[in-house]
């Protein structure tokens, strides 16, 4: 049987059991990798392993590929269609735990400023990349979230997001900041327009913005602005660590402001659309600075200080 149907198969199985964060893009990744006109059984461990080793370089998607790929495998060899899978036996480490990046202030107003002007993002209108930051920063949203944003979710009444089956299948309501009311009423304006696209966002030629072009934007914009990690980490500054940087900034002004942390966290947790409460917890030790205001706070409260 050929692969590419028997990938639509799977993909097709997984979903109708409900699993609605499934990997989808692996598998139709391999599938390109492999061509429309291969046949399952003429996929060799030589052509699994060249599509694992990508660029060569060995990172986090070597691993987030292979779990992919064996997903399938399993759903091929259970129905019968394959006796084994051609898949390595033996997984190299990973690499170090990914850190997220916390931008600085000065870096953030330097991206936000940035943003305002650039003529080369030629697949988004004028002013869109300005805002769209704006938003993932100051409403805390994914990347994914954001792009799949439509027309009726946006409540420009209300300041209000309506963020539908996000990463763990959860459906949600965000505020926005008043402040963007003005720019988010002029993409809805620009919509009415725009015929056979029930995006938000929408490119100049009517299509949904796709997240690859965002990103790659966002790092063309970034090296625009000088920034880069001196920390020793892998992995450069990237445009969803605005959503990780919205949360420490967060959780730093309410311990300088006095708040009990302990009490809004949970609070926090529900707006990010985490499910644990200990995803959240994470951000608690992410930069010196929250762990200073932290650790200030404790020191209050065990010399007898205020500890509201």
């Amino acid at each position: 049987m050929k692969l590419e149907i028997l990938i639509d198969q799977f993909i097709a199985y997984r979903q109708a059991l409900g699993e609605i964060w499934l990997d989808k893009c692996t598998p139709r990744a391999f599938g390109r990798f492999m061509g429309s006109d291969v046949e399952l059984e003429d996929v060799t461990p030589e052509n699994v392993n060249a599509f694992l080793a990508g660029k060569g370089t060995m990172t986090q998607t070597w691993h987030i590929k292979l779990s992919g790929l064996k997903s399938f495998y399993q759903y091929v060899i259970s129905r019968g269609l394959a006796d084994t899978a051609p898949l390595p036996l033996i997984s190299p480490a990973r690499p170090a735990a990914f850190e997220p990046y916390i931008y600085p202030e000065a870096e953030l107003m330097s991206l936000f400023q940035a943003a305002r002007t650039v003529a080369w993002a030629r697949t988004l209108y004028a002013g869109d990349l300005h805002l769209i930051l704006l938003l993932i920063y100051s409403s805390g949203l994914r990347v994914s979230e954001l792009i799949s944003l439509n027309r009726g979710d946006v409540d420009l009444d209300e300041c209000m997001l309506k963020v539908r089956q996000s990463k763990f299948g959860k459906t949600r309501l965000v505020p926005f900041s008043p402040q963007l009311r003005d720019k988010l009423s002029a993409v809805e304006a620009r919509n009415k327009n725009a015929e056979g696209c029930i995006s938000f966002f929408v490119s100049p030629s009517g299509n949904r913005i796709c997240t690859y072009t965002l990103q790659n934007y966002f790092r063309r914009l970034r090296n625009d602005c000088g920034i880069t990690r001196h920390d020793g980490a892998r992995y450069e500054p990237r445009i969803h660590d605005l959503r990780h940087s919205f949360a420490v900034h967060r959780l730093t002004s309410w311990y300088q402001n006095g708040d009990d942390v302990q009490l809004l966290l949970p609070h926090l947790s529900v707006y990010l659309g985490h499910i644990h409460l200990r995803a959240t917890q994470v951000y608690l030790s992410m930069t010196p600075e929250l762990l200073g205001e932290a650790c200030r706070r404790f020191e209050d409260y065990a010399l007898g200080g205020n500890d509201d």
